[in-house]
This record gives structure tokens, sequence and C-alpha cells, in this order.
């Protein structure tokens, strides 16, 4: 029984990781956009500025975190 109790233990410690992986797989597309802008800004399509930046990174935060809601970064 001692055992049984032992192994239903570590099972958040097993899960952890895995959801880990997860959410950084759900914010791929979040990811994916904001390193599109850092290359659209260096090809000088987007003004290289740091107001519209932060603007940018505001904006794809607030989707990120009504897209993910728990499973959203936190910076």
């Amino acid at each position: 029984m001692a055992a049984v109790l032992e192994s239903v233990a570590s099972v958040p410690a097993v899960l952890a990781p895995m959801a880990r992986v997860g959410s950084d797989f759900l914010a791929l597309p979040f990811d994916v956009a904001r390193e599109q802008y850092a290359k659209s800004v260096r090809a000088g399509l987007v003004e290289r500025s740091l107001i519209a930046s932060a603007r940018f990174e505001r904006t794809l935060h607030a989707l990120e975190q009504l897209a993910l809601g728990g499973m959203a970064r936190r910076t």
C-alpha cells in the first residue's frame, strides 16, 4: 500500500515537465510572430522604434493571454 501511495505522490513531479513542454508548444505561434517582427525590422520593412516594438509586444502578450489563459507565459 505504501508503494502505491508513493508512486501516486510522484505523479505531479512527472507531469510538471510535460505541462511545460505543452505550454511551450502552444506558445510557438506567438514566438514565431515575435521572430517575424524582428526580421521585418532588420529588413527595413517595419520602422525601428522602441515605442512601436513595445506596442507590438504588449498587443502580442495580450493575445497570448487571451488565447492560452492560464497556460500563457508570465513576464
